[in-house]
């Protein structure tokens, strides 16, 4: 998640390093926090992976700045990333969203379907957070504790508004994807 991210805010521009993680921060927020100890070894991994690269600029006090920018196959690596995302980046809420964010960056609207196409049979697949002894999931409606219950109502309703949004933002894309392909007949 953390390369991704990287990778994905540096495709927009070059940052410096404390912007780069105030730009994490703010799409991670208090669920995954980045720490420095994190960041740069991560951001060092990818310099060495010849992703990205470092500037330096003169500083607005004594020290010189870093500027990280991604090189080519920086680029190419997030859209590599973006097209074909591990099954965690599909399964995991928080890594979703942070593919999500950089969605965009993939140009092709099939493509950008394909992958909420994976995202949105995940969410399709039954499953539940707790199972009675007969290994049946428990609905909120036969959840006697009130904490599991409520855990169980908002994974539905939250469940819902994404598989709602999913399936509006596929059809979106797939209308967008016959466009372009009918536009492209045309100009023959």
């Amino acid at each position: 998640m953390l390369t991704l991210a990287i990778l994905g805010f540096l495709y927009d521009q070059p940052l410096h390093g404390y912007e780069l993680k105030s730009r994490i921060t703010g799409l991670t927020g208090h669920v995954r926090p980045v720490s420095d100890g994190a960041l740069y070894p991560a951001i060092t991994r990818l310099e060495k992976a010849a992703l990205l690269r470092r500037r330096t600029e003169p500083g607005t006090g004594a020290a010189p700045r870093q500027t990280l920018e991604l090189t080519g196959e920086g680029r190419s690596e997030l859209l590599r990333r973006l097209a074909d995302p591990e099954q965690a980046e599909i399964t995991d809420q928080i890594r979703f969203f942070t593919l999500a964010t950089f969605l965009h960056q993939l140009a092709d609207p099939a493509r950008q379907a394909a992958v909420l196409r994976r995202r949105l049979a995940f969410l399709e697949a039954p499953s539940s957070f707790f199972y009675d002894g007969d290994g049946r999931p428990v609905t909120a409606e036969r959840e006697p504790n009130p904490f599991r219950r409520g855990m169980l109502l908002v994974a539905r309703a939250s469940g819902a508004a994404e598989r709602a949004w999913l399936a509006e933002t596929i059809a979106d894309l797939e209308g967008a994807a016959g466009a372009e392909g009918t536009g492209s007949h045309q100009d023959r």
